[in-house]
Order: C-alpha cells, then sequence, then structure tokens
C-alpha cells in the first residue's frame, strides 16, 4: 500500500466531517424556520439572505462567549463529555455504505450500536460532573430511557441482519435497488422512526432535556463551547439516523440525488415532531418500549428468523 492510499481515507473523512458539520448547520436552520412557521412567525431572517448565515453566526457567538465553569464540578469529565459525545456522533458516519476510498466495513450495524450505546455515558457524565442536582435528574432519565427503547432497536436491526445475512449497510444497498424494505415492512419502520425519536432525545421523548421541570436537563450547567458541542453531536445524530432509516427501508443508493431528497424529508419529519407533539409523562415512554415496542419487535425477528429457516429448508430439499 502506497502513500496515497493511505492519505485519501484520511482526507475522504476530513471532507464527511466538515460537510456534516455544514449539514447540521442548516439542519438547525430549517428547524427554526419551520418552529417559526408552525408558530405562525417568520424565524431567523434578519442575517444575509433569508437568515441562511443564522446558524455560522450563532456558532461564532457561543465559541467566542466566556466558559463558565462550576466551581464544585469535576473538571475533566465536565470538560471532555461533550467532546467525546460529538466525537461518537462523528465517528458513527464511517458506516455509511460509500462506492469509493473509504472506511466501509462488514460489521457496520454492530459498529452503530457500540457507538450509541457509549452516546448515552457522555449525557450521565456531563450531568454527574456538574454537581448540580437537576443536570444529574436529566442524566439519570437519560440512562433510564435508553436502556427502555435500544433493546427494541437492537430486535429490529437482529431482524434486519437474520432477512438480509448481513451486518454490512452494503448488502442493503444491493437488495434494495429494485425494492424497498418499507413496502413490506411499514409497521416496523414506524417502530424504529418513533425509536429513533427517543435516541436523539427529541419531542415526544425529551425527557432528559425537559425545560419545564428540569431547567434544561443534563446540559443546564454548560455554556459556550461546551453547549455548543452538545448541540452538534445531537443535531449530528438526528442527521445520522435520518440517513440510517433511509439506508434501511428507502433504499440505500448513495450516489442518487433522490437520496438526500428523502434524508431531508426525514429530518423534516424530527422537526415537525417538534412542533406539534406535546410531551410524554415519563412512564408512557417505559410502557410503550417494554410493554409495545419490546413484544413486537420480538415477534418480527422471530418471524423473520422462521421463513429463513423454511427458505433454507426448501432449497436442501
Amino acid at each position: 500500500m502506497n502513500m496515497f492510499d493511505k492519505i485519501l481515507p484520511l482526507l475522504g473523512s476530513l471532507i464527511l466531517v466538515i460537510c456534516v458539520l455544514v449539514g447540521v448547520a442548516f439542519v438547525t436552520l430549517l428547524e427554526r424556520k419551520v418552529l417559526g412557521y408552525i408558530q405562525i412567525r417568520k424565524g431567523p431572517s434578519k442575517v444575509g439572505f433569508w437568515g441562511i448565515p443564522q446558524p455560522f453566526c450563532d456558532a461564532i457567538k457561543l465559541f467566542t462567549k466566556e466558559t463558565t465553569i462550576p466551581m464544585v464540578s469535576n473538571y475533566l469529565s465536565y470538560f471532555m463529555s461533550p467532546v467525546i459525545s460529538l466525537f461518537l456522533s462523528l465517528v458513527v458516519w464511517m458506516i455509511m455504505p460509500y462506492l469509493t476510498l473509504m472506511y466501509n466495513f462488514n460489521l457496520g450495524l454492530l459498529f452503530f450500536m457500540c457507538c450509541t450505546s457509549l452516546g448515552v455515558y457522555t449525557v450521565m457524565i456531563a450531568g454527574w460532573s456538574s454537581n448540580s442536582n437537576y443536570a444529574l435528574l436529566g442524566g439519570l432519565r437519560a440512562v433510564a430511557q435508553t436502556i427502555s427503547y435500544e433493546v427494541s432497536l437492537a430486535l429490529i436491526l437482529m431482524s434486519f441482519v437474520i432477512l438480509v445475512g448481513s451486518y454490512s449497510l452494503l448488502d442493503f444497498y444491493n437488495y434494495q435497488k429494485m425494492f424497498w424494505f418499507i413496502l413490506f415492512l411499514f409497521p416496523l419502520s414506524l417502530v424504529w422512526l418513533s425509536s429513533c425519536l427517543a435516541e436523539t432525545n427529541r419531542t415526544p421523548f425529551d425527557f432528559a432535556e425537559g425545560e419545564s421541570e428540569l431547567v434544561s436537563g443534563f446540559n443546564v450547567e454548560y455554556s459556550s463551547g461546551g453547549f455548543a458541542l452538545i448541540f452538534l453531536a445531537e443535531y449530528s445524530s438526528i442527521l445520522f439516523m435520518s440517513m440510517l432509516f433511509c439506508l434501511i427501508f428507502l433504499g440505500a443508493d448513495t450516489m442518487s440525488f433522490i437520496f438526500y431528497i428523502k434524508l431531508t424529508i426525514l429530518s423534516f419529519i424530527f422537526i415537525w415532531a417538534r412542533g406539534t407533539l406535546p410531551r410524554y409523562r415519563y412512564d408512557k415512554l417505559m410502557y410503550l418500549a417494554w410493554k409495545s415496542y419490546l413484544p413486537f419487535s420480538l415477534n418480527f425477528m422471530l418471524f423473520f428468523f422462521g421463513l429463513k429457516i423454511f427458505l433454507y429448508s426448501l432449497l436442501i430439499y
């Protein structure tokens, strides 16, 4: 392997990170515009043409503000948890099935599950290290919430692993060239979409950031750069979960312009849910995850397992 083969993936990943961060900036602008029109107002419109440079102005403002650190906080964990959170939300983009010299690998879905499971530790440590009761409650809620829905999320992924016979998202691309999975797995796609809302701490499942009772939740003590990094990590995960939904259910041709239109529509649905749905009570999510989604996804997985065995037995005999 020559030096060019080593440099090219690094250069590609750097371009990817820049594109994801620019995409995050425009997702925040889209959210503020859509929420503005839902609430019968304009949203950002003063800065530049149609308010397009607004996210970049917000980023400059946040990163140039003075950083306040609570005197009783555990400094190192308090400082590092937003950095690790953003790192995890960016590194998970490696599993996207690029048809170029990038890092796409055969165990992509396992890597995704590992990264999303690690993501909750950053929220928990951010809440605990602040030494604030409100932040700690937000962190504890995030942990309990993650345990609830990630079981059904993993079972849905296992259903697809059994159906496709691979952990690689490149195989999802090959399987859906002629036929999208959403056409015969529509109920499973709705369960996945609502689990994605819980995964990204979005309305109606934003218990870790409940403004009314937790004063913004686990990030209440963060300001300037730390808050900006948590904000970037959250919106990067929204963009990634939209992309993953498109890959699994709506065809995975990343070289097509239609794929990115689908991704934008999915991101719009996340924002639409925030503008229209109220926050549920905490026990409602627990009931939904354990009593509804878990049996449902388990039944689907067993169905796919039985179907696969039946098809193999037909091939053998």
